[in-house]
């Protein structure tokens, strides 16, 4: 079993509660379950936005590097010139 470091946390009243009702409700066995249970999704959370991010940067760099950008004023000329509708 890894080593068990003990802590102690502050929170609202309100969050302190919901979690003594949590555990008095028979899902968790201590506090201790509760708040490793939302680390372990803040983690995941956060991992996952990390990797979203570097998508997000690695789209942006294939873009950039793809070459020169039209201008949009000039597409949606061309886009309305093709497209009108001859009357």
């Amino acid at each position: 079993m890894p080593a068990v470091e003990r802590l102690t946390i502050t929170m609202p009243a309100e969050m302190a509660e919901i979690l003594r009702q949590t555990v008095a409700g028979g899902e968790y066995a201590s506090a201790s379950e509760v708040v490793r249970e939302a680390l372990r999704d803040w983690v995941r959370n956060r991992d996952t936005e990390r990797r979203d991010l570097e998508a997000l940067r690695a789209a942006i760099r294939t873009g950039l590097d793809s070459g020169p950008g039209i201008p949009a004023d000039q597409v949606f000329a061309e886009l309305r010139a093709r497209y009108a509708v001859k009357s």
